[in-house]
């Protein structure tokens, strides 16, 4: 008899519990709120982490970049000026670059913290990835630098050649520089350069090619300079007549060499001595 009573009272209590909690776990609603509301601080939290250092590896890094001479080593470069133009600068780019994908790393681990699970699935790619991606994006930009400093001193050296043909090779040695910089860009981030490999070799066979046809009497000249410098059969003091041209030396380069007589100075192309000979006159 008192079996059964308990029986009912049991049933009778699982009755008014179920009629307040339809859905049968009344005791496992609060323990998910808890849990997600945990989850939910964790999220903001790393979140708050993530820009906290991000600011700093932009903060850090600017100054970084400022203290090994960045800045004027890129000054003049027309990446710099381009960037100038928008109100920034080359090392700002750098520095908020490097930022960004800091607060990106750590939004993917508040998102995996968080259990979404599509982003839990895709962590281990974007982990391997990641560092790849900015690598690439920090080459590409360091290429685009590089480059325009190599068209610099390419320029300010053949300044003085006064040669039309000449006025192309900072051009190629700038977009030589960009080409071989995003070769190693696609190449970090996994894309398939042996096209590009076989691309830059036809183009490096072009370049040689052209400049063999448009430079063959800048080239030979160079070729006669070295020969000249290093056997020295004149130096500067002495009279000299090569060609139609006779006079004293002044100067002597690679390329030409400088001859005056009677207040006039000839720059006499090296290849003239090794092809029409020299004559040193002894007064």
């Amino acid at each position: 008899m008192s079996g059964s009573v308990h029986a009912g009272d049991t049933a009778a209590a699982f009755d008014a519990v179920t009629a307040l909690a339809p859905s049968g776990v009344p005791l496992r609603l609060p323990l998910q709120l808890e849990f997600v509301s945990l989850q939910l601080l964790l999220f903001v939290a790393i979140l708050g982490l993530g820009a906290a250092v991000s600011y700093l590896v932009v903060v850090f890094g600017r100054r970084l970049l400022v203290r090994f001479g960045v800045p004027e080593a890129i000054e003049g470069t027309s990446f710099e000026r381009s960037v100038r133009e928008f109100g920034t600068s080359t090392v700002t780019i750098v520095s908020r670059l490097a930022g960004y994908f800091t607060f990106l790393a750590f939004a993917v681990v508040a998102f995996s913290t968080a259990g979404f699970e599509s982003v839990v699935r895709i962590w281990p790619v974007v982990v391997a990835f990641l560092p790849q991606v900015f690598v690439a994006v920090l080459v590409v930009v360091v290429g685009l630098i590089v480059g325009d400093k190599v068209a610099l001193l390419v320029d300010e050296r053949l300044r003085s050649v006064k040669i039309t043909q000449v006025g192309a090779l900072p051009g190629v040695a700038k977009y030589s520089v960009v080409f071989v910089a995003s070769l190693v860009a696609l190449a970090q981030v996994r894309v398939a350069t042996l096209p590009l490999v076989v691309l830059l070799g036809g183009y490096v066979f072009a370049v040689v090619v052209v400049s063999v046809a448009a430079f063959r009497d800048l080239l030979a000249s160079g070729s006669a300079g070295l020969y000249l410098l290093l056997t020295e059969p004149y130096a500067i003091g002495d009279r000299v007549r090569i060609g139609g041209v006779e006079g004293v030396v002044q100067e002597m380069d690679v390329f030409v060499t400088h001859v005056e007589d009677d207040g006039e100075e000839y720059l006499v192309p090296n290849r003239k001595a090794l092809t029409e000979g020299v004559v040193r006159v002894r007064e």
